[in-house]
């Protein structure tokens, strides 16, 4: 899994030419692609509640079948395989292999993350697992959730029940994808489950999953070989101000504060901004961070991983904002606490099927930052892609030129910000197959793969093809 420090190459006559051993995957999550809710041990997740609630899904729309990968992996990865990935980057479901949170794992759910395993491995391409991704079990939900610090006790010996069945096979692994979106969209504005809106939850839920984060990194580390690599995927908001009037500045300043620095202030530096606690302290005093917790987060990191789609634009308030410009869903509750006066605005230019706005200098100003914030550390982007109203024509392919130019203009600025010195060592699609897209339901597709989901055929779009010969040559194409 590991490579030398990559530089970039200047572009040939083919086009930009990526270091020796940057890594090209897909990525995907486990309730948006397995189906199979109820098969083999499997208890239902707050997803699988949140998804059956009325009017939380568009739609109606639930994962119960999702893409069938659980049914389908060896074809799925045998797509990945012939579109040359090198690597595929995966979610394990919490409630298949510990369906009550706690306690001894599934077999049987084990068995499928062995066999996704070995199967990748026999295709020639690294599993890259994600501990992670949303799907809290429905008991430990119950239980409090993560508001509860008895969750990020049970998050670890869940991650190393994992490290124990898989850690002789993968190298890399992730402990959170996102945890921004499970504190402050599941506990704020409730777009994502539990669907729960209560300010002070936020903050206590974003603490846990810090503790779980570093609770999770021992315990991996306690059962995995000392090859194997940590890292943790954060959806860094790249936070521009409208203007540079200083209070625009400083309502930037506040969302940087509780989208960013709430977790890499603890993972990465071992303490919370003074400034994020001063601008949540009338929502709660922090007592929930006990003595000891910052040393228990803050766990050496082998790497980072940064997902990226849209900048966010943002002014004091009173200046006006637009429902849902924050691009995270239309909802009458705030998912920025401390800071929920502070007026989104959508960022001018081409927007992708969910509104938001292309933007890839906004990747690279994101990668410069972090390099510049965190110098030393190896950076993967581990998701960055965009939905776009794809169906598939007479000839039964799928062209979408869209996403062809949106990714080549995202690894365009992926290459920038190698030349200028980020440690950058690869980059994942998000994502590999169209799939359920948590509250759009099946209404938005991000998939490399088009899915059909009456039949469940799979049709790799033309953005496919083009990311296929990426993969393989490691070149990217400046036009065609």
């Amino acid at each position: 899994m590991t490579c030398d420090t990559p530089s970039a190459r200047p572009h040939t006559g083919n086009g930009l030419v990526f270091p020796h051993g940057f890594l090209w995957g897909a990525a995907t999550a486990a309730y948006q692609v397995e189906g199979a809710v109820a098969e083999d041990g499997r208890t239902p997740s707050i997803w699988d509640t949140f998804s059956r609630t009325p009017g939380k899904v568009r739609n109606g729309d639930t994962g119960d079948t999702a893409v069938d990968h659980y049914h389908r992996m060896p074809e799925d990865v045998a797509l990945m395989a012939g579109l040359g990935l090198g690597a595929y980057r995966f979610s394990v479901s919490w409630p298949r292999v510990q369906p009550t949170g706690r306690g001894p794992a599934v077999q049987k759910g084990l068995d499928f993350y062995r066999r996704l395993t070995d199967e990748l491995l026999d295709k020639g391409i690294q599993p890259v697992v994600t501990l992670y991704h949303w799907d809290l079990p429905q008991h430990l939900e119950d239980a409090g959730g993560w508001p509860e610090r008895a969750t990020a006790q049970r998050f670890a010996e869940y991650a190393g029940i994992v490290a124990g069945a898989l850690g002789d096979r993968v190298k890399l692994w992730t402990t959170l994808n996102e945890p921004w979106c499970s504190a402050f969209l599941g506990y704020g504005s409730g777009v994502h489950a539990p669907g729960r809106t209560e300010p002070a939850a936020t903050l206590r839920a974003a603490h846990h999953l810090n503790l779980a984060h570093g609770l999770g990194v021992q315990a991996l580390r306690a059962a995995l070989p000392s090859s194997a690599r940590t890292s943790v995927s954060l959806n860094l908001h790249h936070v521009r101000p409208l203007t540079d009037d200083p209070q625009d500045l400083d309502a930037a300043r506040r969302i940087d504060a509780i989208a960013n620095r709430v977790f890499t202030g603890p993972m990465l530096r071992g303490a919370y901004p003074e400034d994020l606690q001063a601008d949540t302290a009338h929502v709660d005093d922090w007592s929930f961070v006990r003595d000891g917790d910052l040393a228990q987060i803050h766990q050496p990191l082998d790497a980072l991983g940064v997902n990226y789609y849209s900048p966010t634009l943002v002014s004091a308030s009173g200046s006006g904002t637009d429902t849902g410009a924050d691009g995270h869903g239309a909802s009458d509750h705030s998912p920025w606490t401390g800071a929920d006066d502070v007026a989104f605005h959508r960022t001018p230019g081409r927007t992708t099927a969910m509104g938001w706005t292309i933007d890839p200098g906004g990747l690279e100003e994101l990668l410069l930052r972090v390099h510049a914030d965190f110098p030393g550390l190896p950076l993967y982007i581990t998701e960055n892609g965009a939905a776009f109203d794809d169906y598939v024509n007479p000839e039964g392919e799928v062209r979408d030129p869209e996403r062809i130019e949106y990714l080549r203009g995202h690894l365009a600025a992926a290459h920038r910000a190698i030349g200028a010195g980020v440690d950058l060592r690869g980059y994942f699609q998000w994502s590999l197959l169209d799939n359920f897209e948590w509250a759009y339901g099946y209404g938005k597709r991000f998939g490399a793969v088009y899915v059909d989901y009456a039949t469940q055929t799979r049709i790799p779009k033309a953005s496919a093809h083009w990311y296929s010969r990426v993969a393989r040559s490691g070149i990217v194409p400046l036009e065609g």
